[in-house]
């Protein structure tokens, strides 16, 4: 019985966080281009997911723990992206701007989510056609 030693063991953890990185990076591209598909087939249903951003300390919570784990994804997946550099830097805005989301009551988050995406769902268009080109860009660079 072959034994697996501690670098096989690293390589082994580093291709599974990396499958997994890779997993969570496309379902973000996916929710984007989702996103913008039922903003332009059901623009009302779309207004009303926007507008239940931050509604409650739950909902603050759980978009956070998404923003977490998907900027560390972006992190950590970047060197075999496309453009790598600037999904770095996009991998860490997600995470420093979640940082400061963390330090902040959630109802500040609410506050200020009750004011700006009924400004976003004003431009639902923007924010769909917006949402698919970064979809897209997100798979090309990721699959390239």
């Amino acid at each position: 019985m072959a034994t697996i030693n501690a670098a096989e063991t690293t390589l082994m953890m580093h291709g599974i966080i990396d499958t997994l990185a890779l997993a969570i990076v496309l379902l973000s591209a996916l929710y984007l281009v989702s996103l913008a598909v039922v903003s332009f087939a059901r623009p009302a249903r779309a207004s009303t997911y926007l507008l239940g951003f931050a509604g409650s300390a739950l909902a603050h919570y759980v978009e956070l723990g998404i923003r977490i784990i998907a900027g560390a994804a972006f992190v950590f997946r970047a060197p075999y992206m496309v453009f790598s550099d600037y999904f770095a830097v996009f991998g860490w805005i997600l995470l420093v701007t979640t940082a400061g989301l963390m330090l902040v009551p959630w109802q500040w988050h609410q506050a200020f989510a009750r004011r700006a995406v009924p400004y976003a769902v004003q431009r639902l268009t923007l924010v769909a056609a917006s949402s698919l080109v970064a979809g897209g860009f997100i798979f090309y660079a990721a699959l390239r």
